[in-house]
């Protein structure tokens, strides 16, 4: 297990770059501190949650008994961990509480410095045993949509002649904690555009942050010419806004013009202020009620059969507590943001300007070839932070 200390000699040491806009060029040492000093310190601050301006609402979640087992998981962890190596074990393994829970970023390894255990750096028994760990942990289509995204890395391997720093398998694993029936522990898998943060207690997940993300998100050319990514997401998202009526859209749009990137939550964000806006869901009729839940439900069904639906039914019990944001227009072919948000969820899906892709998007206007999405457990219980916290106070006081 490793401490913070180590951690923060590593931050202060390690030469990262600057932000991804720059993810193609060497960028300067100005700019490699630049961005290690605001990862810094965003770590070090302490973790309070996403929140809204009124701060956070308590007595939200609870350890309570799920009655659908996570035993396959554990199992997995545990498979996977005895596979490494000592080195790659000491680089893999942390304590439960770690700040290595926060170190994620859904960049491309030239600007980012990840640790874990890359499934480049690993044979193929070490392969198998994390892609297992990952089956038992998201659902079938979650588990393709993984592979869909790291596929979109080699298809920005070959659009920008081969770069060392972009690659399918440059994907790191980490474990937090030891895997546990009973015990808090969890998993993190971090690489550009694919981040997923499981925390596990006893037969309850939580599964966020989670950043899903995709350039191209539809590859023309290449090894994985026709690899589509998060098409679900964008299309169910403009055919609902599109549903709704005109004074519903008035309600629900933020803004008519998407000129820029529009999310709120993702890295270094952990305490981010995000405001209720847009359309109250209590305002929509059951037929409307159903189909929003259906656009939820894209995200939340990454995750296994039976832990979705506990997790989508805590998103219907706080329903008449959402709301419903949009930004851009309702065109069939626009590029926009929305958000669904709720005390209990947190869900960004943006439109991004060109930073890969440049040579087939030139301009910096958000395009539909590059989309961001960002799972959030609102109020305290990323990482299953809520959850540990009363799991400490009841068991280690």
């Amino acid at each position: 297990m490793r401490s913070f200390l180590p951690h923060l000699v590593i931050l202060l040491s390690v030469a990262t770059l600057s932000y991804a806009q720059t993810a193609y060029d060497s960028g300067t040492l100005g700019a490699k501190k630049r961005f290690t000093d605001r990862e810094l310190a965003a770590i070090t601050e302490p973790y309070v949650g996403v929140k809204t301006a009124d701060g956070i609402q308590p007595g939200l979640f609870k350890i309570e008994p799920t009655g659908v087992s996570t035993t396959a998981i554990s199992a997995a962890a545990e498979t996977f961990l005895k596979s490494l190596t000592g080195a790659q074990l000491l680089q893999t393994q942390f304590a439960v509480d770690d700040t290595e829970w926060r170190r994620w970023f859904n960049v491309d390894n030239g600007i980012y410095t990840r640790q874990g255990t890359s499934l480049r750096e690993m044979n193929n028994t070490q392969k198998a045993a994390a892609r297992n760990l990952m089956s038992a942990t998201l659902s079938a289509r979650g588990l393709d949509l993984t592979d869909a995204i790291r596929k979109t890395d080699q298809t920005l391997k070959e659009l920008n002649d081969g770069a060392m720093h972009l690659d399918e398998e440059l994907y790191f694993f980490t474990v937090m904690g030891v895997p546990s029936a009973t015990d808090p522990w969890g998993w993190q898998i971090d690489g550009h555009h694919l981040v997923i943060n499981a925390f596990i207690l006893g037969d309850q997940i939580v599964m966020t942050p989670t950043f899903l993300g995709a350039e191209p998100a539809h590859a023309l050319t290449g090894k994985y010419a026709g690899n589509k990514v998060l098409q679900a997401e964008q299309n169910d998202g403009l055919a609902f806004m599109q549903s709704l009526s005109s004074e519903q859209q008035k309600a629900a749009t933020l803004n008519t013009q998407k000129r820029r990137n529009s999310i709120q939550a993702e890295a270094l964000k952990d305490n981010a202020i995000v405001d209720y806006a847009g359309i109250s869901v209590a305002t929509f009729t059951d037929g409307q009620k159903s189909r929003f839940l259906a656009l939820a439900e894209n995200y939340i069904g990454n995750l296994r059969e039976g832990h979705a639906a506990i997790w989508m039914q805590q998103i219907e019990a706080h329903l008449d507590d959402t709301w419903f944001a949009w930004i851009g227009s309702t065109d069939d072919d626009a590029v926009f943001y929305y958000r669904i948000h709720s005390p209990v969820i947190l869900i960004e899906f943006d439109h991004q300007g060109p930073v890969g892709t440049r040579s087939l998007h030139p301009g910096r206007n958000p395009i539909r070839d590059h989309i961001h999405t960002i799972i959030r457990t609102p109020n305290g219980n990323d990482y299953g932070k809520d959850l540990l916290r009363q799991h400490l106070e009841e068991h280690h006081r």
